[in-house]
Order: structure tokens, then C-alpha cells, then sequence
């Protein structure tokens, strides 16, 4: 807690004063572009990785970056969506896997999750994806993981399509749709190309979205 202090007198007294105009006007109103759902993971910053102003991103942070099927009795991350969506009317919305995902890794390796029951639930979310990657061969553990992770990006994004909101403003042409991989090592990003359903560096194809899901 020392250093969070620390940190925040620091912000106060060098970091604010740089951006003081910017945070006047942020006071009142915000207009973020994008709705960046990613995992609560301590090693993921989506301000850092995308270096965005604050009130560029409108962030959800979950284990594992879930979004719920859309559902009669909403729950914290619907809102949120709905929110991002039809108030704040965000252009584009990314869901953020990662490399060493640990709740991926527990999905990926069949791991007892007993001892934490809402964890186990939770993770449910990406029970299509588990299926999948655990129907595929593997060389190793990391890539076994590493393919879970890719595939829970794809389910989420499946997710996302069935809430009215992102249904209306994918029909409506005014929102674009992008699912990432990061890896934490070497800080490179795979994009989902939707119409070929495969992962490629974003760096090579800064373009590609996943709008257009491949049937």
C-alpha cells in the first residue's frame, strides 16, 4: 500500500500538471472510441499496450476477458457493454486475450477448480472454446493453452454479437468488431482476421478486424 501511496503522490505532483487541461475537460464528459475488454491480469494494461490518453479507452476487466450471452437478467458485464455501446457510442470494441492466461490455462489443462467454486462457474463461458481446443492435437502445454486462448477470444466475440445493442450497431454499419492475443514476453499482437478466422500480426496487418466472422 506504501507504494500505490507513493505512486499516487507522485501522479499528483509530476504526471497530473503534464495533463492538467486534458483532465478539466475530461471533469465533465467523456467520448471514448473504444470499448477494450480485456483480463484482469496483472501483467495486461490496455492503457500501456494501446499508449492511450485517459478517456480513449472504456475498459471491462474480467478473469479469463469474458462477455456473458447476452441474457434477460443482465449482469455487470452486459451493462457495461450496453452502456459502451448505446450511450457512450463507441466505434470499435476489442476483446484481449493474452499468453499465460491463467484462467485459460486452468480451462486448457482440465484443472480441479473445487476449491473455487465461482471461478469454476464463471469460466463456463468458455465451454465452446474448451471443446474445440481440447479436440485438437497439441505439441506442448503452452500451445495447448496458447489455442485456448485464441479460441476464447473467437467464443467472446460470438457472445458480444448476441446482445441487442452490438446486434443493432453491426447492422447499422457504425461499430467494428477486433479480437487480439497478446504475449506478454515479447509484446506482439495477433489479430482475428473474421474472414479467414485466423490470428495474423496485427503489426503486418494493422487493418484486419473480426466484423466479418468466416462461416
Amino acid at each position: 500500500m506504501k507504494d500505490l501511496i507513493q505512486g499516487i503522490l507522485k501522479f499528483q505532483r509530476e504526471e497530473f500538471p503534464k495533463l492538467s487541461a486534458l483532465f478539466q475537460e475530461l471533469a465533465t464528459q467523456q467520448s471514448p472510441s473504444t470499448l477494450f475488454i480485456a483480463c484482469s491480469d496483472s501483467r495486461v494494461e490496455p492503457a500501456l499496450l494501446t499508449q492511450s490518453e485517459p478517456g480513449k479507452l472504456f475498459v471491462i476487466r474480467n478473469a479469463g476477458n469474458i462477455v456473458p450471452a447476452y441474457a434477460v437478467q443482465p449482469g455487470g458485464v452486459s451493462a457495461s457493454v450496453e452502456y459502451a455501446v448505446a450511450g457512450l457510442k463507441v466505434r470499435d470494441i476489442v476483446i484481449c486475450g493474452h499468453s499465460n492466461c491463467g484462467a485459460m490455462t486452468a480451462v486448457a489443462m482440465c484443472q480441479c477448480l473445487d476449491h473455487m467454486p465461482s471461478v469454476a462457474e464463471w469460466l463456463e463461458h468458455a465451454s465452446s472454446a474448451r471443446k474445440i481446443s481440447l479436440a485438437r492435437p497439441h505439441a506442448s502445454d503452452r500451445e495447448r493453452v496458447d489455442d485456448m486462448v485464441r479460441q476464447n477470444v473467437i467464443e467472446q466475440l460470438a457472445h458480444l454479437r448476441t446482445h441487442p445493442c452490438v446486434a443493432q450497431a453491426l447492422a447499422e454499419r457504425r461499430i467494428a468488431l477486433h479480437g487480439w492475443y497478446y504475449d506478454i514476453g515479447t509484446g506482439a499482437i495477433d489479430a482475428l482476421d473474421g474472414k479467414s478466422g485466423r490470428f495474423v500480426p496485427l503489426a503486418e496487418h494493422p487493418d484486419v478486424n473480426a466484423t466479418e466472422m468466416a462461416a
